[in-house]
């Protein structure tokens, strides 16, 4: 194989030089973050529709992915709930608006528990019924069927699972 020519997934002939395959990781990469940053304006937009101004999208994120659960800023990063650095900060928000409670951890005092109040449910709610229409509409209009999302979703796993093992074995 040369230089500039990669293997195809499966370990086959070449498929694509190496500056191909780059131009396309790279895109592949603007799109995660491009789709990322787009998901976050349709969060807002929703919640300026149903006139829910104190909270952002950010926060409303967190509180979809916390759910019914009780847990830990810690537990929110490592469950990838959370990628945000500013993890405590929204928390603490959170607390003071009243969408969550807070409790010190009888174990690990150093630690807070955190779950939602009903008015934090309530945003979760909108949440969850804005993806579900999300689902509907992709679905019924063709935009994308069950198994373009789940391969979708299949490769987007190989990637975490390849940068997760970037940063266990290389440092």
């Amino acid at each position: 194989m040369s230089l500039h020519s990669l293997p195809d997934v499966q370990g086959g002939a070449p498929s694509a030089t190496k500056h191909e395959y780059m131009s396309v990781y790279l895109d592949a990469l603007t799109l995660v973050e491009r789709l990322h940053r787009l998901l976050l304006d349709v969060i807002k937009d929703e919640f300026e529709r149903v006139g829910v101004l104190e909270i952002n999208a950010v926060q409303a994120l967190l509180l979809f992915n916390i759910g019914d659960n009780e847990v830990t800023a810690g537990e929110l990063k490592t469950r990838g709930y959370y990628q945000g650095s500013n993890v405590s900060y929204n928390l603490k928000k959170l607390v003071e608006m009243g969408y969550m409670h807070h409790q010190r951890c009888e174990i690990d005092r150093r630690s807070v528990r955190v779950r939602l109040t009903e008015k934090g449910r309530a945003v979760r709610d909108v949440v969850s019924d804005l993806f579900l229409g999300h689902a509907n509409g992709l679905q019924e209009k063709g935009v994308l069927d069950m198994n373009g999302l789940d391969e979708i979703a299949t490769a987007l796993r190989r990637v975490e699972r390849y940068w997760t093992d970037q940063i266990r074995y290389i440092y």
